[in-house]
């Protein structure tokens, strides 16, 4: 019992991690794009929206619990793709702390773990009922 409610609260705790920032990038879009484009990062208008729908549905369909290993492994991808693109703590920026940037992509290397490990919970538990 108590293994499946902490499953279940680590699930709806990655899937707020991911709602939120998702909705608040929809009214801090332009700040947003402009921290990716002072990042480097490429092709903005087209990963901008991209980030914000699999944050939102990803964030959304774990909390609800559908398809929680193929979610959380997309989400795994993405939060790897943003910790290096956004998080590069070895760049300099203006206005830009590089110690908070190490922060982030320590933190964000938990939440790549936590992803993995939650995919790697739901494969386990899809393989024992196949075998039951």
């Amino acid at each position: 019992m108590i293994e499946k409610l902490s499953l279940t609260l680590g699930r709806c705790l990655l899937g707020l991690y991911f709602l939120g920032p998702g909705i608040s990038k929809i009214p801090g879009y332009t700040a947003t794009g402009d921290y990716m484009v002072q990042h480097g990062v490429p092709l903005v208008a087209l990963l901008l929206p991209i980030t914000i729908v699999l944050q939102i549905g990803g964030g959304l369909l774990l909390i609800v619990g559908i398809r929680v290993r193929d979610v959380a492994l997309v989400l795994a991808g993405l939060t790897l793709v943003i910790n290096l693109g956004m998080h590069d703590f070895w760049n300099t920026y203006p206005n830009t702390d590089s110690g908070h940037e190490l922060q982030n992509f320590v933190k964000n290397l938990g939440i790549f773990a936590g992803l993995l490990v939650l995919a790697s919970t739901q494969s386990l538990n899809q393989w024992k009922l196949n075998r039951a």
